[in-house]
């Protein structure tokens, strides 16, 4: 009989994140997952006829370069340049198995064109976005965010950051409709209007955070790794190895073993193996979540950038809701050859978005016709499922379905939240450096 303190299921990123940070503290771990891959709902398809075979779709009578040459993501995020993921892999030291490349652009689309997210003051000004006076009050406006610092009330403009709603703030900058808009759905990334009647510092900090990451690099906020996410979850897989954890991939689960409402064990092909907590992904308890809504995902192959990008080989275009009569914001994003995920001169872009319909192909639309012409396209459909308690009482903590954005912060909220039910405590990256055994001279380059 083998005992471990933590068994995870799947190896999806969030498994494999939770997996490397309890193997960091001490924890034995035991990860499971019943495909030959890493990854799970987020892998990355290794080659152009796996994709092929995966959708059921024929393979083209004219070869898109070597088959081998394709990564292709399922479920394709970027990482904000100083957003938490970005943080955990410093951290952790997991970006020594992985180099990243920074995305060329973030664009928003307005009456039917893309345009330059502006993130700084000469953005502000050069920006087609808005005309002259607004440039001037939106410059205002951005000028208080980046130098608004919530322990120095100086900075507050005599405003409770903690009352005034963002509704508010924008009213006090004179600032409308449109430059709302993009504020809050491009730079604040939020996926509806309710930000807008809570208090502004949560606003406040999601610019800053935009504007920091943008700040890095220049060309966008966005980071994306060579080869494609598949090598984030083999990543942390490799710190969990490296303190001690064990993996098992290509192994059936059977049963999820309880005693008086609390998990004891996990039978996989016959074997027992005993534990104290189990971390897993929807798909192995489907009797401990519900459905909250579903996405579409459309993966197209192009062999041109995107028109109006100014011929980028990565962007990420956020189409708001208001602009396609939507409650729910439409997301673009491309990568490349430029990134090893494609043969050379081809493109892989994704749409997706939060299905509002009976015919959610229509729903996306507007987004593909940014792309067009298009190759190929594979078009995928998934519940967005959620767990129906916080795991407290029986010891198994499930993640959330990932949502239709093309970043990773919501994602890394739902691992600070799991962190904090599993462990008792919040989630600090000072103490997983020091348990990573890093040092306070390392930086993030």
């Amino acid at each position: 009989m083998q005992e471990f303190d933590i068994i995870v299921l799947g190896t999806g990123l969030k498994e494999c994140i939770l997996s490397g940070l309890m193997s960091v503290g001490g924890k034995k771990v035991l990860h499971i997952d019943r495909n030959p891959y890493y990854g799970g709902e987020s892998a990355s398809i290794s080659s152009l006829e796996e994709l092929y075979r995966r959708f059921q779709v024929p393979c083209p009578a004219k070869p898109m370069g070597r088959g081998r040459d394709w990564n292709v993501d399922l479920i394709p995020k970027f990482l904000l340049a100083s957003g938490q993921l970005v943080k955990m892999l410093v951290y952790t030291k997991v970006t020594r198995y992985l180099d990243f490349k920074v995305v060329e652009g973030s664009y928003v689309y307005r009456a039917g064109k893309v345009h330059k997210v502006p993130s700084t003051e000469a953005e502000a000004l050069a920006s087609d976005l808005m005309g002259m006076f607004d440039k001037r009050r939106f410059r205002k406006l951005l000028l208080f965010i980046l130098n608004f610092e919530e322990r120095d009330p100086r900075t507050y403009q005599d405003m409770d950051p903690n009352r005034t709603s963002m509704r508010e703030l924008f009213r006090h900058f004179d600032l409308g409709p449109d430059i709302m808009e993009f504020t809050g759905h491009a730079m604040a990334l939020y996926r509806s209007d309710d930000y807008l009647d809570q208090p502004c510092i949560q606003t406040i900090r999601r610019i800053k955070l935009y504007s920091e990451s943008m700040a890095r690099y220049n060309f966008s906020p966005y980071l994306y790794p060579l080869y494609g996410l598949g090598e984030l979850p083999q990543g942390f897989a490799r710190l969990s190895a490296v303190h001690g954890g064990s993996y098992m991939l290509n192994r059936g689960v059977e049963e999820i073993v309880m005693d008086k409402g609390k998990v004891v064990a996990v039978k996989s092909e016959g074997a027992l193996f005993h534990c104290k907590q189990l971390i897993c992904d929807p798909s192995y308890v489907p009797n401990r979540v519900k459905k909250v809504g579903r996405v579409i995902r459309v993966i197209c192959l192009l062999n041109h950038p995107i028109k109006n990008t100014h011929d980028a080989n990565s962007c990420q275009i956020i189409i708001p809701q208001t602009q396609v009569h939507r409650k729910s914001d439409i997301y673009v994003c491309m990568v490349s050859y430029a990134h090893n995920v494609a043969s050379e001169g081809m493109y892989i872009a994704m749409v997706s978005t939060t299905i509002e319909t009976s015919n959610p192909e229509k729903e996306v639309q507007p987004g593909l016709e940014l792309l067009e012409p298009i190759q190929q396209k594979f078009v995928s459909i998934s519940n967005m499922m959620v767990p129906i308690d916080d795991g407290r009482n029986s010891q198994i903590f499930v993640s959330r379905s990932y949502d239709a954005t093309t970043h990773f912060e919501t994602e890394c909220e739902d691992i600070k939240d799991m962190y904090r039910r599993i462990t008792g405590s919040e989630f600090i990256f000072g103490d997983l450096r020091r348990d990573c055994g890093g040092d306070d001279d390392d930086d993030e380059d």
